[in-house]
């Protein structure tokens, strides 16, 4: 135990989510996000001069930084598992839903694409290839190894405070199918981007969601905020974060951390 905490004490935190406020990004497929007091402090005020003030909130489970239950996408009417989907308006998804996730401890990779195209964002024409992830882990020295958390790095969290230019009409950098068949040939636990749809987009059918959730089980994970990683070039490190338990849930926020040691 005091070998742990004498690595804790000497790591690193890296926050990779983003803030949530009224009028952020989110995709227009999902309900936005709001935000409002619902007691004000001095409204009730104790006999000591206390108060408190407190908010509700209004969002959905893939608003802001995300990661994506298996159940969220299907195929021909089933899920990653091979069953029908079975679900209702009010109970959600019956299996492989994010309340059936344990949290994230693993370890993380970022695949910084934009820092090794020698940009800071990348244009939003812009399709990785596995050409581009295999120089990427090359060239930082990186490798994707089973059972990892594989992040990419577009460079698009520069947006987030620009929800039309973040969005830009679903138009936007991200893998390719054979990228994706890149990451899923090395077994990785879960992929994710600075991105609001993760691959690139448009894709009518967003095979590479259909590719990762569907035919290999591998968990997406979306609008993180890689910068501070990229600027230190950390490119391994400890991953960790965990869903909240939203019974029948197809996805649900994160607070992603990443722990890297000096």
């Amino acid at each position: 135990m005091s070998d742990l905490l004498h690595l804790l004490n000497s790591a690193k935190l890296y926050d990779l989510a983003q803030p949530y406020f009224i009028g952020m990004p989110h995709h227009p497929v999902h309900p936005p996000y709001l935000f409002g007091l619902v007691k004000k402090h001095g409204e009730y005020v104790t006999a000591a001069g206390g108060s408190s003030a407190s908010e509700a909130l209004a969002f959905g489970g893939h608003v802001g930084t995300h990661i994506d239950a298996l159940c969220h996408f299907s195929r021909h009417g089933k899920l990653h598992d091979g069953g029908e989907v079975a679900q209702s308006y009010s109970g959600g998804l019956e299996r492989l839903s994010v309340d059936t996730m344990a949290p994230i401890f693993r370890r993380g990779v970022l695949l910084d694409i934009a820092g090794h195209q020698g940009v800071d964002v990348l244009p939003v024409d812009f399709s990785i290839t596995p050409d581009h992830l295999d120089a990427a882990s090359r060239d930082q020295r990186v490798e994707v190894r089973a059972g990892d958390v594989v992040l990419l790095r577009t460079g698009w969290a520069r947006y987030w405070d620009d929800a039309a230019r973040f969005i830009a009409q679903v138009r936007g950098p991200g893998p390719g199918e054979p990228a994706a068949r890149w990451i899923s040939s090395r077994g990785a636990f879960a992929a994710g981007s600075d991105t609001v749809a993760f691959e690139f987009v448009p894709a009518p059918t967003m095979p590479v969601h259909v590719h990762l959730l569907v035919e290999n089980g591998i968990h997406i994970i979306e609008c993180l905020n890689l910068e501070q990683l990229a600027r230190d070039r950390v490119y391994e490190f400890v991953f960790v974060a965990a869903p909240l338990k939203i019974r029948g849930g197809t996805g649900s926020p994160i607070r992603p951390i990443a722990v890297a040691t000096q």
